[in-house]
């Protein structure tokens, strides 16, 4: 006697048939009594293979469920260690030691990933086998759904190790930046460090140093001209060694990238900052932006000439014009992506200079070096530089340094012709930018800074020169030309305009 519950599991059992293989009970004969008791009789073959073989079956199957149920707890304790790992790897970037990113160990490399990945290939065979086998018909639909379950913990599995893969590309990269970014810094910090046991720091409008030894990181002011975008133009501070007044300056060009009609001024850099406090006045008659300000007065290239112009800041007035000799203009020979850079002025610790090409000197670059008062050429050097092949050039101590593009983000000092000894040299200073093209490079003494005009944006870099003298290798030996004089032409005031 057994209780019906009882009973009625080993009845399910009885329908079970194996493929190919007779029904296992032959007869069932029953009998209920009068207080209800089953009495129930069942003839079972005497076929001990067919048994074994369901045990056998029911046996793996099983052994699959529980293999499932493992895996699961893993895979569940894989994705926590995960999350806890990449925490880890996120607090010790902060740590300066955690540089090298060879030390981030990739989670699919690990002994504890490799063997899940092992024991669910296992549970995957044994699951195949048990479908090539076949089963009873009870069992095939456990074996079924544990078959999904199997594919399912796979894909899972495979999703963790492609999203941990991501996840360690991603971090890696961002360690290689990091680690770079802490490299520059060492750079910078051995140089600097360098710079000061050699020498006093320099002083203003002071040249004595060895040359140019490195550029800082840009610095930006992003200007706005009350929402008109100016893209072109040159901006400043008085480039003379040491000028009267803090002065800056500002001079955009208009949307075709040569008309230069207006200024501002600024007496304070705060106020250059706030956009407030300043002088705005109009002119009318400038070309390009190869201006610069020497001692109060702003220099330029007159429009659709090759004249040399001067203007009173203080009164904006032209107080001169004189045409330069053999000067190409109206955008022959400019420099590279900056048009209408015809003459080029500049001013440094020697004084006032002007770069340009000739037609003599096929495009190549010619320095002359002006008398600030009545735009006299004094003294004239030819270099073997093709101007156009250049982004742009600045004077410095009376050595010019010549720049190159080498990207969207980055230019090469990588020239120096210094007057002096009328020698030229090669360099390699890097020089990083917001956006691709620097217009009206211009140099201040008095702060040892360059001031950028780059793509509408104002932008400062520190120079950083050698306090020793050191000699460059020699490339070639250069030309000097005796200056030509020629009749000054008339001037007109200018009026205040005010927007």
């Amino acid at each position: 006697m057994q209780p019906s519950s009882t009973l009625l599991v080993k009845l399910l059992w009885l329908p079970l048939v194996l493929p190919g293989q007779p029904q296992l009970v032959r007869s069932i004969s029953n009998l209920v009594d009068e207080s209800g008791t089953c009495h129930c009789v069942v003839f079972l073959p005497n076929n001990s293979t067919l048994l074994q073989q369901l045990e056998q079956l029911q046996s793996a199957v099983q052994k699959l469920a529980g293999k499932y149920e493992q895996l699961m707890s893993r895979a569940n304790d894989y994705a926590r260690a995960i999350e806890e790992q990449d925490n880890q790897v996120l607090e010790m970037n902060h740590i300066p030691e955690f540089r090298n990113p060879s030390t981030v160990a990739s989670h699919d490399e690990s002994p504890a990933f490799n063997l899940l990945r092992v024991e669910l290939e296992g549970v995957q065979r044994l699951a195949s086998q048990l479908n090539i086998k076949g089963g009873v018909s009870g069992a095939a639909d456990l074996l079924h759904q544990l078959q999904g379950k199997v594919t399912n913990a796979s894909l899972t599995l495979k999703v963790l190790a492609d999203t941990e893969q991501r996840s360690f590309n991603a971090l890696q990269q961002e360690v290689d930046v990091l680690e770079g970014q802490l490299s520059q810094c060492e750079r910078e910090k051995e140089q600097d460090q360098a710079s000061r046991d050699s020498g006093l720091p320099l002083a203003p409008g002071s040249c004595a140093h060895g040359g140019l030894q490195k550029v800082s990181r840009p610095f930006v002011l992003n200007l706005n001209w009350r929402g008109i975008s100016y893209k072109a133009g040159a901006w400043g501070r008085d480039s003379a060694p040491k000028p009267a007044s803090s002065l800056y300056w500002v001079a955009p060009l208009r949307a075709d990238g040569r008309y230069f009609d207006f200024y501002r001024l600024y007496k304070f850099y705060d106020d250059l900052m706030l956009l407030k406090n300043y002088e705005q006045w109009k002119m009318g008659y400038g070309d390009g932006s190869g201006n610069t300000v020497y001692n109060n007065f702003m220099y330029f290239n007159y429009y659709g000439t090759n004249d040399m112009a001067k203007v009173d800041l203080s009164s904006n007035t032209l107080v001169l014009r004189r045409p330069l000799p053999g000067a190409t203009y109206n955008n022959r020979f400019s420099y590279a992506n900056v048009p209408w850079t015809g003459l080029n002025f500049a001013g440094d610790e020697e004084g006032l200079w002007v770069i340009y090409a000739t037609e003599h000197s096929k495009g190549n670059l010619v320095i002359s070096r002006l008398n600030a008062s009545t735009l006299e050429v004094e003294k004239t050097w030819h270099t073997s530089q093709y101007k156009p092949g250049l982004s742009g050039t600045f004077m410095a101590c009376g050595v010019l340094y010549a720049l190159r593009s080498l990207s969207t983000r980055q230019e090469e000092i990588f020239y120096a012709f210094d007057t002096t000894t009328g020698q030229e040299h090669t360099l390699s200073i890097l020089l990083d930018k917001m956006l691709e093209t620097l217009h009206g490079i211009n140099y201040c003494p008095w702060d040892h800074k360059l001031y950028v005009y780059n793509d509408g944006f104002l932008v400062t870099y520190d120079l950083i020169f050698l306090t020793t003298k050191y000699q460059l290798p020699i490339r070639a030996s250069a030309k000097r030309l005796s200056g030509a004089h020629a009749p000054q032409k008339s001037i007109r005031p200018n009026r205040p305009f005010r927007p």
